[in-house]
C-alpha cells in the first residue's frame, strides 16, 4: 500500500482513499460533496435524475433517522429543494476515512427565504471509486439558534 501525506493539512492518505476521495481531506470532500450537489440542483430546473446520478450510484441507499431514501426518493426530494432554494453551508467538525468509507460529524446550515435551519449530522457512508455516494447512514439533530451559533452558524 502506498501512503501519501498531504503537505498542507498533514493528513495521510492511502491510494484507495485518494481514488475515492480524489486526494482531498475527508472533511473537505464531504463539505464539497453536499454544497456542490445542492448548487447543481439549484442551477438546473430540468430533470433532476442526471444530477442525482452525478453524485450517487444507481443503487444508492441512504438512511436518515431511520427513513430509507433510494435514488427515486432523492430525485423526488429535488423538487422541495428547488422550491425552497436554500443557501447551504456544511461545517465539518470531524471526519475520518478508510478506503471507501467515511465517518463524520458535521453541521449543515440551510438558509431559506424566511427560515434558517441547522442540523447536526452523524454520517457513516461509503463511496464509489469515482466519488459518488453509495450508502449512507445519518442521524440528525436540529440545533436551537443558540447551538447553531456555537457551531459557527
Amino acid at each position: 500500500m502506498n501512503i501519501h501525506r498531504d503537505p498542507v493539512i498533514g493528513n495521510y492518505f492511502n491510494e484507495a482513499l485518494m481514488h475515492a476521495f480524489h486526494g482531498k481531506d475527508p472533511a473537505r470532500f464531504l463539505a464539497d460533496f453536499y454544497t456542490s450537489f445542492t448548487a447543481d440542483l439549484l442551477a438546473d430546473e430540468g430533470d433532476a435524475a442526471p444530477i442525482v446520478d452525478r453524485y450517487h450510484t444507481p443503487d444508492v441507499v441512504q438512511y436518515a433517522d431511520g427513513v430509507r431514501i433510494d435514488r427515486d426518493r432523492l430525485i423526488a426530494h429535488a423538487q422541495p429543494v428547488r422550491r425552497n432554494r436554500p443557501e447551504v453551508r456544511v461545517e465539518v467538525h470531524e471526519a475520518v476515512a478508510v478506503e471507501d468509507r467515511l465517518a463524520a460529524r458535521y453541521t449543515m446550515h440551510a438558509q431559506m427565504a424566511e427560515e434558517r435551519i441547522s442540523n447536526e449530522v452523524y454520517f457513516f457512508g461509503t463511496f464509489a471509486p469515482d466519488g459518488r455516494l453509495r450508502t449512507a447512514h445519518m442521524r440528525t439533530r436540529t440545533l436551537s439558534p443558540d447551538e447553531a451559533g456555537e457551531a459557527g452558524g
